[in-house]
């Protein structure tokens, strides 16, 4: 414990120290500069919306082999892109046809809905 002529000593120091502004809550909105930051990203841009992952119809798609992979069970399903529009048309969206694949062929049943199925990911 210091003595009392040490903490007269001490005290314009702990005057002088300044406690940085408090951290956002978990509730509050992020500040504009954070926002802008990400909006001015060069990968912010780096894949165009309508490419994403399944969103696509079968006939826009210029791939001739498909493959979609589970998550969940690392298993791969491979189609041709003309088998897949002769079973499911060429308008089908291609998350849907992915979706179908690996449903059913899954092997990871629970007997949940919110649990059974396949997690794709669209290669």
């Amino acid at each position: 414990m210091p003595t009392p002529k040490q903490m007269e000593k001490m005290a314009p120091g702990v005057r002088r120290i300044v406690h940085p502004k408090p951290g956002l809550a978990p509730d509050d909105d992020l500040p504009s500069e954070y926002w802008q930051a990400l909006l001015d990203d060069p990968r912010a841009e780096a894949r165009p919306a309508s490419l994403s992952g399944g969103t696509l119809r079968l006939s826009q798609i210029p791939r001739h082999v498909l493959r979609v992979g589970c998550r969940r069970c690392a298993r791969v399903v491979e189609i041709q892109k003309l088998d897949a529009a002769r079973l499911y048309g060429p308008d089908a969206l291609w998350k849907d046809v992915g979706q179908r694949l690996l449903d059913n062929t899954c092997t990871q049943r629970t007997g949940r809905y919110e649990e059974d199925g396949c997690w794709p990911v669209f290669e």
